[in-house]
């Protein structure tokens, strides 16, 4: 059956400000190698036809004239007219139809690979995008907090309580907390630049992601996630399908030292004459016994179940390497969440309240506002480490593969 083809979904019928799940089918209907992904599957579903068919008859017309060297023999017009058809070996014409099937398979598998590996780079790019925004909005926190810093210092400079390198300090802070939301801003707009390319500039005009980090992420246990990976991986599907393309070519080559007969039936006429024949002609195995094609396609076979093997293997391997990400990230943001930031604002107000009673100076509070920063950052990144975690193991089990968000 021939896939259906994505729609072009036009800038003005989404709406500006998307979400994830929103951006998602935007993209892969829009996204110019996975149509070219599927049309691939449409040509490969076209050459089971073309296995399936027959080879044409073969039609023969002679006309000539029969000329008298002797006395007595009759003279005139001469005619024939043959028809010949090839019976293709049942084994040979069965291989090569599963071969075809085989193939077409494959080109499923490999669109399915495309929307698999799209889905999981969309995502991938739309947190790193919210990763952006939520170290723009940490560094606008920053600057207005060390604006708040600087102001009190500058009373403090003016009135002689404090020296006036607190003030040339505070001012450096406030100059990096500034390049740090320059930074973070551009490279949140260069994540939008990128999405709108996947979307062969689809996007509507100037739209804007939304979304959250702190997305939940449920996983199920070790071992369903095992068979889930095993049933709809793509790549292994894919894998699977070279298997048995590679098994019909080797029963196409087994099957080509009797490749078939020709029945042939041929009729001639002259003046005295109709001679009818029936032949059958039969390539005989003799010089060529094709052990060249059947041992080639048997060590294709073999690559084709190594290949196999292997990529199963990798999979188990990658899966443990993800779920202990997983874990990893979860451990990291609650010790954060929990513990490191918590400590770090406590530790922020006693250096605030002791720069009021004049018990510490501005490099204690700047200190400890580098800290809290550190921290913060830091709880972020575990947040989009869980995502990037989230992403890579729905890409292994294909969750992608067949159908999109809507």
């Amino acid at each position: 059956m021939e896939p259906s083809r994505p729609r072009v979904v036009t800038p003005t019928a989404a709406p500006k400000n998307l979400s994830i799940d929103q951006l998602v089918p935007l993209i892969v209907a829009n996204n110019s190698n996975l149509r070219v992904s599927l049309m691939a599957q449409t040509a490969a579903s076209a050459g089971i036809t073309s296995a399936q068919a027959f080879q044409n008859p073969r039609v023969e017309l002679t006309q000539g004239s029969n000329t008298a060297r002797f006395a007595g023999t009759n003279t005139g017009p001469l005619q024939a007219w043959a028809v010949s058809q090839f019976i293709e070996n049942p084994a040979v014409r069965n291989a090569r139809i599963d071969g075809a099937r085989a193939f077409e398979k494959g080109s499923e598998q490999q669109a399915r690979i495309t929307r698999n590996e799209l889905v999981a780079q969309v995502r991938l790019w739309a947190y790193q995008g919210l990763l952006y925004q939520a170290q723009s909005t940490a560094a606008a926190e920053a600057v207005q907090l060390l604006e708040q810093v600087r102001e009190r210092v500058r009373v403090r400079v003016e009135s002689g309580e404090a020296a006036r390198y607190e003030i040339i300090k505070a001012d450096a802070e406030i100059i990096n907390a500034r390049e740090r939301l320059l930074t973070a801003s551009l490279m949140a707009e260069q994540i939008l630049i990128e999405l709108n390319r996947m979307a062969a500039g689809q996007l509507p005009a100037g739209w804007a992601l939304t979304g959250d980090l702190n997305d939940d992420v449920e996983m199920s246990s070790l071992m369903e996630i095992q068979q889930q990976v095993r049933m709809q991986n793509p790549e292994l599907a894919a894998l699977q399908a070279q298997v048995l393309q590679a098994e019909a070519q080797l029963r196409s080559a087994q099957g080509s030292r009797w490749p078939g007969l020709e029945l042939r039936y041929s009729q001639m006429r002259d003046p005295e004459l109709r001679q009818g024949q029936l032949s059958v002609g039969v390539q005989v195995p003799f010089m060529d016994t094709r052990s060249g094609p059947i041992a080639q396609a048997s060590a294709e076979l073999q690559r084709a179940e190594a290949r196999l093997e292997g990529r199963q293997a990798e999979l188990q391997q990658q899966l443990l390497v993800i779920s202990k990400s997983l874990e990893i990230a979860r451990l990291r943001i609650e010790a954060l969440s929990q513990g490191s930031v918590i400590e770090a604002e406590a530790a922020l107000r006693v250096a605030q309240a002791a720069y009021r009673f004049g018990e510490r100076g501005i490099l204690d509070v700047l200190d400890a506002q580098r800290v809290l920063r550190s921290v913060r950052a830091d709880l972020i990144d575990a947040r989009y480490q869980l995502q990037v975690a989230r992403i890579a193991l729905d890409q292994l089990m294909g969750q992608h593969a067949n159908n999109t968000p809507s």
